[in-house]
């Protein structure tokens, strides 16, 4: 553990990182050793390696993807993250892209046989696997203030229930927003390429944040500054805390692991090394907490089982749950007796019950629902979860009695985001992917028909609705290194405010985030 200032830590920040991606990692295949879309992954070792195809990598998937493949804004590029993906598909991802990601189609700046070099390359073992140990965490921890150094008083004036966190990807800071004058209190710095959303302590004062490069940092936003640090993996997807607020879950794709820390200080307590009762590993694709349950739900990448590690057992010994199919994405109802699940390339979703610890019910979703960004109303007497689809233009009404689609709201494309307020009679949802990203649809809640679409920047993406506390304001990201958060009044639609803002991905309310709320993600 180090105790230390945080300016100095974020200028070294850079070259500690360049020293810890050792160049003897960074590997590829000859470019004669193409291998055709249809072939079986074939090992490949360092002593293969070809200059050319060096760089072909660098060009084209380093800034994403990492230099030696451990991964950055993209996930890592090796092996052991690979294990779903066949080697045609991969050609085809390189070659087309892939629906409902950034990751973009390469047919038009490389050949067939580049393409396929470049498949093979991300199957090739390097000479030494890069490790993060739980030594290396430890040796990653600092404290920047301890524990009862900094004042409990505000150093501002403000409804400390409607602040948001404001993420923007750009240039890898974060603003703090008063929700009530939509005012900067606070722009500050954070690691490279926050994601899986800023989580809050249950008293709203700290905010943890997780990059993809495993860094997890917490914010005390009473005292605009950071408490802590610690790097928990090479490459993250989110994190969790815990109802009391004492433990954070970190979800890792590598290593392959979960990590639990102690959210005093961000000290390790345990990590656990995911793998199945007969050895197989699995990255980690997310992590929840189930506040009535008193425990974490992780969401496994290539086991075909769901985690649940109760927080409130000294213990903390892993329930494995056997599902038919792997479940990516989740949802939980508003009780967390159910999860619903789906894989990226399955038909249709499940329904399982936690406490009996089996699927109950198949449910008929097509496309590729985004679970995660689900949120539920009351609809008639009933309570519905509505899901956009990361691959169709619709949205995905379900009953959450009998399990079954009650309605398909067709909208102009694709959608990733999903977001309402029990105050609010609209449910707004973006046409995240393809040529409408500029649009965002208005679902009126009554009736289940859009209301209205809006367009506020033609040609730049119109994303991530987050209600104010009371749900008299939504506010919008417009996903672009120049872009805006834009805030509407809730009830006319009407813009009030715009604020210039750099990418900002997600904006996040202490009070909507603290408590659950259900028309906002967890």
């Amino acid at each position: 553990m180090m105790i230390a200032t945080r300016l100095t830590l974020l200028r070294r920040s850079k070259a500690l990182l360049g020293a810890f991606l050792i160049p003897g990692l960074l590997l590829s295949l000859p470019s004669n050793h193409a291998v055709a879309a249809g072939q079986k992954t074939k090992s490949i070792s360092a002593a293969e390696v070809s200059p050319e195809t060096i760089q072909l990598y660098k060009d084209n998937c380093g800034d994403c993807h990492g230099a030696n493949r451990t991964g950055a804004m993209g996930p890592a590029l090796l092996p052991e993250n690979l294990s779903r993906l066949r080697m045609k598909k991969a050609v085809d991802v390189i070659k087309n892209g892939r629906a409902a990601t950034q990751m973009p189609a390469f047919s038009q700046q490389l050949d067939d046989k580049q393409i396929s070099a470049l498949a093979s390359y991300v199957f090739s073992k390097p000479d030494v696997a890069p490790t993060w140990t739980e030594k290396d965490i430890q040796a990653s921890h600092i404290v920047y203030h301890s524990k009862g150094t900094l004042p409990d008083k505000p150093k501002f004036e403000a409804d400390l229930k409607n602040l948001f966190i404001v993420v923007e990807l750009e240039d890898h800071s974060a603003t703090l927003l008063n929700g009530d004058t939509f005012e900067p209190i606070n722009r500050f710095k954070t690691r490279f390429a926050l994601h899986g959303g800023p989580k809050y302590s249950p008293d709203g004062r700290y905010v943890y944040f997780a990059s993809r490069d495993g860094w997890v940092s917490k914010y005390d936003i009473y005292n605009m500054t950071f408490v802590a640090e610690i790097r928990a993996a090479i490459n993250t997807r989110n994190l969790a805390i815990s109802k009391d607020g004492k433990y954070a879950m970190v979800a890792n794709y590598l290593p392959q692991t979960l990590v639990l820390l102690d959210t005093a200080d961000l000290k390790p307590v345990k990590v656990f090394n995911v793998t199945s009762d007969q050895g197989q590993p699995s990255r980690v694709s997310a992590v929840y907490t189930a506040p009535p349950r008193n425990s974490f739900i992780a969401a496994l990448k290539d086991l075909k089982e769901v985690w649940e590690i109760p927080y409130d057992q000294p213990e903390l010994n892993v329930r494995k749950i056997t599902v038919d199919d792997y479940l990516d994405d989740f949802f939980f109802d508003q009780s967390y007796k159910h999860l619903i699940g789906a894989s990226r390339d399955s038909k249709d979703g499940q329904v399982i019950d936690l406490d009996l610890g089996k699927k109950i019910k198949t449910i008929d979703l097509a496309g590729m629902p985004h679970l995660g960004s689900g949120i539920t109303w009351e609809y008639k007497g009933r309570t519905v979860m509505a899901t956009p689809n990361l691959k169709d233009g619709q949205v995905s009404v379900i009953d959450m009695n009998t399990w079954e689609v009650i309605k398909r709201i067709e909208t102009k494309g694709p959608g990733f985001f999903m977001r309402s307020h029990s105050n609010s009679k609209y449910a707004w949802v973006d046409v995240f992917f393809g040529p409408n990203k500029d649009l965002m649809h208005v679902i009126n809640k009554e009736t289940l028909e859009i209301e209205k679409t809006l367009q506020p920047i033609p040609g730049k993406t119109a994303a991530h609705i987050e209600f104010t506390k009371d749900g008299s304001h939504a506010l919008m990201s417009i996903w672009d290194k120049d872009g805006a958060l834009i805030v509407y009044d809730a009830d006319t639609l009407e813009e009030v405010k715009r604020l210039p803002m750099k990418k900002p991905s997600g904006k996040y309310n202490v009070h909507n985030k603290t408590t659950y709320a259900s028309g906002t993600s967890h």
